[in-house]
């Protein structure tokens, strides 16, 4: 394959990669505490271009790796008691399948047996690390600094935590993270952060932001297209002047 084609194939790759990301993000523009997927570019040299002395030989593009735009976004009221939003850094810390998973997805509800859940039913955690559990059947109130209490007797705490280097964590089910390796990457208390009753956070994934973002990722596809396009030509081309001094 030639120099042109190779890298123009290249980008085509990393901008169908970059476009998955995109549509992942404008699938969850309304989904609550979601936060957006972002691409890092980088640049790939083969082992075979390395000692190739071809200055038209040259790196080729790549997404080498995505990362999380922790940003926050808005905060919306929805009146409902049982919806919980964060302003400032940190997570709410809920119990997963295997283990802690922290989400800033706060559209929790009560489940049959009193526990206040997120949208896949994993229970949220106070800061002692029990479930919270409630009385359906009475008010719930939640101070600023995640304090819950019901009919004026206090319930516990949540359990609202940070990391050092939010970036270390992994995107689990839903809009929920879970620490690769809790002895590393552990929570801390978080500081700093208030808990809104009633509101929730909405998704930092931009609407306006992300279609503007596709159609750039579509011109830039359609030009690379191009550049396969004339360098297939320019081959044929060559193979044509070939035959022709052949013959």
């Amino acid at each position: 394959m030639d120099p042109l084609t190779a890298a123009a194939a290249a980008g085509l790759q990393a901008r169908m990669d970059s476009l998955d990301l995109l549509a992942n993000n404008l699938a969850n523009t309304s989904t609550s505490g979601y936060k957006a997927d972002r691409e890092f570019y980088s640049t790939y040299l083969s082992a075979d271009a390395i000692n190739n002395s071809d200055p038209a030989v040259g790196d080729s593009p790549v997404v080498q790796r995505h990362w999380t735009d922790f940003a926050q976004g808005s905060l919306t009221s929805t009146g409902n008691p049982t919806d919980l939003a964060l302003s400032g850094r940190g997570f709410f810390a809920v119990n997963g399948p295997n283990g802690t998973l922290y989400t800033r997805n706060g559209s929790f509800q009560v489940s049959p047996q009193g526990a206040l859940v997120t949208a896949e039913g994993y229970p949220v955690r106070l800061s002692d690390g029990q479930a919270l559990t409630l009385d359906p059947n009475s008010p719930l109130v939640v101070g600023a600094t995640g304090t819950v209490s019901q009919n004026g007797a206090a319930l516990g705490q949540l359990q609202v935590v940070d990391f050092a280097d939010p970036s270390l964590l992994e995107k689990s089910v839903g809009t929920n993270f879970q620490s690769p390796d809790p002895r590393q990457v552990s929570p801390q208390a978080a500081t700093n952060v208030q808990v809104a009753q009633g509101k929730l956070e909405s998704s930092n994934a931009s609407p306006t932001e992300s279609a503007a973002r596709m159609v750039m990722l579509l011109r830039h596809f359609e030009m690379l297209q191009r550049a396969v396009k004339i360098g297939a030509d320019m081959n044929r081309q060559a193979l044509e002047e070939v035959a022709k001094v052949g013959s």
